[in-house]
Formats: C-alpha cells, sequence, structure tokens
C-alpha cells in the first residue's frame, strides 16, 4: 500500500509539473504571435483606430483593428480578424477570429496543457499570474480567442481609486 501511495504522488506531482510547464510557455508568449500584452499599441505595425470604448462601461480604452499578412494564419487555420484593445496605449486584451478548425484547440492543448472548461460561458480557459487565453466559439464558423492582460486590468482600477481619493480629497 504505502508503494501504491508513493507511486500516485509521483503521478500527482508529475502531471501539476506538466501543466505548470505548458502555462509556463502561455507566459512566455505573453499573447499572439509578436502581438504581446502590455506593449505600446505603437509597436505593432498595421494597427488602424476604430473607436473609443468604455471598458466595463467606465473605463475609457480604444479599440483597434490589425491589417497585417503575417497575422492572416495560425498554421494552415486562416485568422478572419484581430483586435486589439489599449487603456493609455497599452494593450491589455487580443482577440483573434479564426476559421472553425479542430486543428487549432488540438494545438493550443498540445502548447499550453488541457485547458479549464469555464460551463456558464461555454469557454475554455487557460491562466497564469500575469495573463488568460479564452477559446470560445463566435458562430457555427468561427472561433474566438481572447487574451487578457492582468497588470494593465489591475493599472484601470488602481486609476480609478486615484479618482475615487481626489473626489474625497475635494470635500
Amino acid at each position: 500500500m504505502d508503494m501504491k501511495f508513493r507511486f500516485a504522488t509521483v503521478l500527482f506531482f508529475l502531471a501539476v509539473s506538466v501543466q505548470a510547464q505548458d502555462l509556463a510557455e502561455l507566459s512566455r508568449r505573453n499573447g499572439f504571435k509578436d502581438i504581446h500584452l502590455g506593449i505600446s499599441i505603437d509597436s505593432i505595425k498595421g494597427t488602424k483606430f476604430r473607436k473609443d470604448i468604455k471598458e466595463k462601461n467606465e473605463f475609457p480604452a480604444k479599440l483597434y483593428e490589425v491589417d497585417n499578412d503575417d497575422y492572416k494564419s495560425i498554421g494552415e487555420v486562416s485568422v478572419k480578424n484581430i483586435e486589439l484593445k489599449t487603456y493609455k496605449d497599452l494593450i491589455y486584451e487580443i482577440r483573434v477570429f479564426t476559421e472553425k478548425d479542430t486543428r487549432l484547440m488540438k494545438a493550443m492543448i498540445k502548447s499550453f496543457g488541457e485547458p479549464k472548461y469555464i460551463i456558464p460561458t461555454d469557454t475554455y480557459n487557460w491562466a497564469t499570474e500575469s495573463l488568460s487565453l479564452t477559446f470560445k466559439n463566435y458562430s457555427k464558423k468561427e472561433i474566438l480567442l481572447t487574451y487578457r492582460c492582468y497588470p494593465v486590468l489591475k493599472m484601470m482600477l488602481v486609476d480609478k481609486g486615484k479618482k475615487v481619493e481626489a473626489i474625497s480629497e475635494d470635500f
């Protein structure tokens, strides 16, 4: 029995180690191709400003589209559109719309490990301390990959706190 317990413990730690290594790959890539989370929008070629937006109906942000042949495919899978959201010109969200292809999920599992399935939103999610990647059916023919940058999202909340503090000091 003691030997079975040791074997099970070793298997558990190997599984945790493999998952951690896969998420390390997601952290290392930090975005889609060379569009990295947390960098200035000015460093991405082919961006076109689309409109000003309010993130969570509160934070002023900007929405951009990317038109660059370097991002038109993931292997043989066609990329339909790429949208970037910025706060203070820093990219905090990358939305990649692709054609529906089962090889995409298989490749992502190979690169990043098994995702967590989120029932209420019908999405698959990989998350590290600094970013998340979500895989979701967008339509009958498209998949949506969404990369989010936690440090920039936290910056929004800190800035909100500063505004509240400034108001409270103005009484």
